[in-house]
């Protein structure tokens, strides 16, 4: 199957020759390359161009390329497969259960929960929600609460904040599945590159007790996480409130 071209038919080929730019022609690569994956140019799944034809038409060397795939290929944007390309990579089960959840029993098993949406509205965001997701004057949110369980057993409950300009009719025209990461990229083009997570002790309020059916005031783990899109720019803020008297917090690096 032919590739797509780099940029579409009616748009001039970038050439990177300018000796004045104070970016490198790596940066160059690497832009045009994101921005591709930001325009959804190359879909989830869907193979890239090859190497020697980035090459070709960015007028740059294979290993200035290669070098810009492999750093993509580290951060999970895009993945290889032997003998056939690069393709864009997709928010699967397994990749959200080993990149994004960091929740494993206390044996160590690895389960990625079921979720039960509680409630979700549309508003304007306080300040601090405002703030958390970068937002201007007269921008409206998603803001829904679910549980998550554990074995049929209820042990988070998350509140999570949307710029409802990224996800119109979320909650209301559609019912959003246990994996909000491929939602977002299978249904709105919103591909999560990275996220930021904080973490602090807290304990059960009464309305938490009741739903997870714990005693008020039992400890609990909070994991304050900004999720960004490939341009960086914020795209989700949730907290979860986690009961971990099975379960544990794990932090990889690899």
């Amino acid at each position: 199957m032919k590739n797509k071209p780099i940029v579409s038919a009616d748009k001039k080929m970038p050439v990177i020759n300018d000796k004045k730019s104070t970016q490198t022609k790596y940066q160059k690569v690497d832009n045009i390359i994101r921005q591709g994956l930001i325009d959804n140019t190359w879909k989830p799944g869907e193979i890239l161009p090859s190497e020697i034809q980035f090459a070709t038409e960015l007028n740059v060397s294979q290993g200035t390329v290669r070098k810009a795939l492999n750093d993509m290929v580290a951060e999970h944007l895009v993945f290889r497969q032997q003998g056939v390309g690069t393709f864009v990579s997709e928010h699967t089960e397994r990749r959200s259960l080993f990149l994004y959840f960091s929740i494993v029993g206390n044996d160590g098993a690895r389960i990625l929960p079921e979720s039960n949406i509680l409630l979700c509205e549309e508003k304007l965001p306080s300040p601090l929600e405002k703030s958390k997701l970068e937002l201007i004057d007269g921008d409206m949110i998603v803001r829904f609460q679910r549980i998550r369980y554990f074995n049929n057993i209820s042990t988070i409950i998350e509140t999570i904040c949307l710029p409802l300009e990224h996800f119109p009719g979320f909650g209301s025209e559609m019912e959003p599945p246990n994996n909000l990461f491929r939602f977002y990229q299978s249904t709105y083009g919103i591909t999560v590159a990275k996220a930021e997570e904080h973490l602090k002790a807290t304990v059960a309020s009464a309305e938490e007790a009741t739903i997870l059916n714990i005693d008020e005031g039992t400890p609990m783990l909070e994991i304050d996480r900004i999720a960004k899109m490939l341009d960086g720019r914020p795209v989700e803020w949730r907290i979860s409130h986690c009961d971990t008297s099975n379960y544990r917090y794990v932090s990889e690096r690899g």
